[in-house]
């Protein structure tokens, strides 16, 4: 078995607060656009946070048919929009090659919480008799893969990791590795989420980890600002088409860019602190370097995960420090969260798909909102306006409740053996 087969990313869809697919997704992130507004999906008087963002516009009927709809819940319909945009870019119809080598791999934190949230309702106003038979598959995290799977034809493997806000990053991570092992040859990846309904706005805030900037809601993520007070969130999809070398060169067809490297750690420390110093995100940064071949100063940007959070961005600008070395003070780094809020297990997804962009497009969005630097956190966040310049490789970083970390590499591409 080939541990050592290349990765390429042919294809990107995206479901996003600030855009319908990736194009526009991408315009609007380089003009430093926020996606952030109040709540509409519910009423939101009397909750601490009264704001979040939402995908504006998205009318699923669009894209699928009327009762194929109304049997998904909003994160499985995300889903699949951006795999039919994924799969478009990509030139990949699955009856044209081998389905049994063509894996769907979606994480998902949450999963069809607005359908288990709507059919308690249910439950309590009209009785058991009357919850929906669709309850289940609707909320279940692992039907935004099986959709994907049954809807194009995928018949490789087909699954969900959950690992909070790692899950997309970990998919499209976890995807790769079975392309190098020579498992499957193809593979449709990412992350999905719809989770603004009353119940985990409530519980978010509970826990005290959203912002409740409601004056001035487009300044709420302020991801490394000194005044900033949780994060915003967020909701959408994002899926990649990851390809072997063999696949895409068969195929004729151009690649976006390389996922070079992948890792995962834990931090083993906390329920929702990250580990004092960033220890286990600043291990994962370091053996996705190693793993991709490269040494700290030949990364030229970090999409951060900079949640806007108080203890995430001082302990993730101290794991960059811990793996970049003398590096990190050169580095071009953002949080595109400051315009998306976090899509929680889809936001590895979506910023993968920014940062394959980045590399494709040779132009970094900004962090907006950063008007008064956080001492602690000092390096260059591209504050405000984007910058444009070559990019050779590019890492996304990802970390989660529950000490998950994951970053990802994205590299030009080279064709060459």
């Amino acid at each position: 078995m080939d541990n050592n087969r290349r990765v390429f990313v042919t294809g990107i869809g995206t479901v996003s607060p600030v855009g319908l697919d990736i194009a526009s997704t991408w315009e609007a992130l380089l003009q430093g656009v926020s996606g952030v507004d109040r709540i509409t999906s519910f009423n939101a008087e009397g909750f601490a946070t009264t704001f979040a963002a939402e995908v504006k516009g998205f009318e699923p009927e669009r894209f699928m048919d009327r009762k194929q709809a109304r049997r998904l819940d909003r994160f499985a319909q995300f889903a699949v929009v951006a795999a039919q945009q994924a799969l478009c870019q990509a030139q990949l119809k699955l009856e044209t090659v081998d389905a049994t080598r063509v894996a769907a791999i979606l994480g998902s934190g949450i999963g069809g919480i607005l359908t288990l949230s709507e059919q308690f309702g249910v439950l309590g106003e009209k009785g058991p008799s009357r919850v929906s038979p669709f309850l289940i598959p609707m909320m279940l995290a692992d039907m935004g893969s099986g959709h994907l799977s049954m809807i194009f034809g995928a018949k490789g493997p087909n699954f969900c990791p959950v690992s909070s806000c790692s899950s997309g990053a970990d998919a499209i991570g976890l995807a790769s590795q079975m392309i190098r092992r020579g498992e499957v040859d193809i593979a449709l990846a990412g992350g999905t989420e719809a989770p603004i309904c009353p119940i985990a706005v409530a519980g978010f805030n509970s826990c005290q980890a959203l912002s409740t900037r409601n004056g001035d809601p487009k300044k709420a993520s302020r991801p490394f600002d000194l005044d900033r007070d949780g994060f915003v969130m967020g909701e959408g999809a994002a899926v990649l088409i990851l390809e072997s070398l063999e696949s895409l060169q068969r195929r004729g067809v151009p690649p976006l860019a390389e996922l070079a490297g992948y890792a995962a750690s834990s931090d083993a420390h906390h329920v929702t602190q990250p580990s004092p110093g960033g220890e286990g995100a600043a291990r994962a940064m370091s053996l996705a370097l190693s793993r991709a071949g490269l040494q700290p100063h030949e990364i030229d940007y970090v999409n951060a995960h900079g949640t806007s959070t108080p203890m995430n961005d001082k302990y993730e600008t101290m794991s960059v420090k811990s793996a970049f070395g003398e590096a990190a003070h050169k580095l071009r780094i953002s949080s595109t969260k400051s315009m998306t809020g976090h899509l929680l297990g889809a936001a590895g997804a979506l910023e993968a798909a920014v940062t394959v962009m980045a590399v494709a497009q040779g132009a970094i969005p900004p962090t907006i909102n950063l008007e008064t630097p956080d001492p602690e956190c000092d390096l260059d966040y591209t504050p405000t306006q984007a910058y444009r310049r070559p990019i050779s490789a590019a890492m996304s970083n990802n970390l989660g409740f529950g000490g998950h970390n994951a970053s990802l590499i994205f590299t030009t591409p080279d064709l060459k053996d």
